[in-house]
C-alpha cells in the first residue's frame, strides 16, 4: 500500500475500475494522492504488479461487515448426547426421551447411545428395538439421520430435528433479536 509498493512498474487501475496502463510507482502514487485515495497492491504476482486507487480504510471496514454478516447468518449445528442401558426402566426412559423432545425442540441433533455391558452384548436386538421405540416417539420433532449401528459395545443412531421445527426455531431467534432491538430505541 502506499509507499510500501517496492517495484517499478505498476499496472494502474483508476477508482472506477478503468485501466490506466502501465505506469512508474512514483507516478501512479502522485495519480493516487491527486485523488486523494490510497494505492492498493491487489494482485502482486503478476508481472507487473496490479495496483488499484481506492480508500483502503473503507474498503477494510466494508469487509468486516461483510465477514459480520456472513457469521450472523451462518447456523451452527448443536448435537447434544443421550445415554441409554438395555434393560432401562419405562419410566426413566420416559425421562430420557422428554431430554430428547427438549433437545429436537431447540433444533438440536441428537445422538443416542446404548452402552453394553458383559453379556448384553448377545442380545443387541434389545437395543434396536429400545432405539427404534425411541424414534418412534419423537417422529413429530425428529427424524432418523442414521440408523442405529452396532459400534464396539455401544450402538449408536443420531435423530435430526424436522426442518419445520428448525425454521420455527430461527423464527423466534429473529423475533427475540428484534424485539431487543426495538428495546434499545
Amino acid at each position: 500500500m502506499n509507499e510500501r509498493i517496492r517495484v517499478d512498474e505498476v499496472r494502474l487501475i483508476d477508482p472506477e475500475g478503468n485501466q490506466l496502463g502501465i505506469k512508474p510507482t512514483r507516478e501512479a502514487l502522485s495519480i493516487a494522492l491527486d485523488y486523494d485515495l490510497d494505492l492498493v497492491e491487489i494482485s502482486p504476482n503478476s508481472a507487473p504488479p496490479v495496483c488499484r486507487i481506492m480508500d483502503y480504510g473503507k474498503f477494510k471496514y466494508e469487509e468486516t461487515q461483510k465477514a459480520k454478516k456472513a457469521k450472523k447468518h451462518q447456523s451452527t449445528i448443536v448435537i447434544k448426547e443421550m445415554k441409554l442401558r438395555p434393560k432401562i426402566e419405562d419410566h426413566d426412559f420416559n425421562t430420557k426421551k422428554k431430554h430428547v423432545r427438549r433437545f429436537l425442540s431447540a433444533a438440536a441433533k441428537v445422538k443416542v447411545t446404548i452402552m453394553f455391558r458383559g453379556r448384553e452384548m448377545t442380545h443387541t436386538e434389545l437395543g434396536k428395538a429400545l432405539l427404534e421405540r425411541l424414534a418412534d416417539e419423537v417422529s413429530d420433532l425428529g427424524t432418523v439421520e442414521s440408523l442405529p449401528k452396532l459400534d464396539g459395545r455401544n450402538m449408536i443412531m443420531v435423530i435430526g430435528p424436522n426442518p419445520d421445527v428448525v425454521a420455527e426455531v430461527r423464527r423466534k431467534k429473529e423475533e427475540g433479536a428484534k424485539d431487543a432491538k426495538d428495546e434499545e430505541s
